[in-house]
């Protein structure tokens, strides 16, 4: 059972989401915004019937279906990745722990409690050209707003990402490692 402590990483992630959205939701009107760090970093509760980050492609019965299957789909994986790296099923453990974040105001609300409105940078790419396709340009003065389960799956995603990146590399080590002893 060693294996299954990882979920207390999920379970402390979607603790701390729930709470942090239960506190917002009883504690300030819907799209009031409270300067935290002036206006680099606020508190704005705003209400997504969308995807992370408030992106929204189609209904919400979608978006709800879809986070119950890869809910599933990352809990089967952390339980066959129980001999892996501990960065691996912690990454893996923020994600579960985010996505079951987001299905449950989904499934209890119909709609994600997003909070946290930072301003990190502006993204400003101009409209151009590119083979005979006209591409428009794209504007960002401000990040979309967020939360605690949106946080622990990126960083997730991100650890992720260089966990397989330097796995990648070590497996490419080893085996030239072996390679070269054998040819000695």
């Amino acid at each position: 059972m060693k294996h299954v402590r990882i979920l207390w990483v999920s379970f402390f992630v979607l603790l701390l989401d729930q709470v942090t959205k239960y506190a917002i939701k009883t504690n300030m009107a819907l799209h009031e915004s409270i300067p935290v760090i002036g206006d680099f970093l606020r508190l704005t509760y705003v209400e997504n019937y969308g995807m992370a980050f408030g992106i929204s492609f189609g209904e919400n019965k979608f978006f709800t279906v879809f986070a119950v299957i890869a809910s599933v789909a990352i809990l089967v994986y952390l339980f066959k990745m129980k001999s892996e790296f501990y960065l691996a099923r912690f990454s893996m453990a923020l994600i579960f722990g985010g996505a079951l974040g987001n299905l449950m105001d989904r499934i209890l609300r119909g709609r994600v409690v997003d909070f946290i409105d930072g301003e990190f940078f502006n993204i400003r790419i101009p409209s151009f050209q590119f083979l005979f396709l006209d591409f428009p340009g794209y504007r960002m003065d401000r990040w979309p707003v967020y939360n605690v389960a949106d946080i622990a799956v990126t960083v997730g995603m991100v650890l992720l990402m260089i966990f397989m990146f330097l796995f990648d590399n070590y497996e490419q080590e080893t085996e030239l490692t072996e390679e070269t002893e054998m040819i000695r």
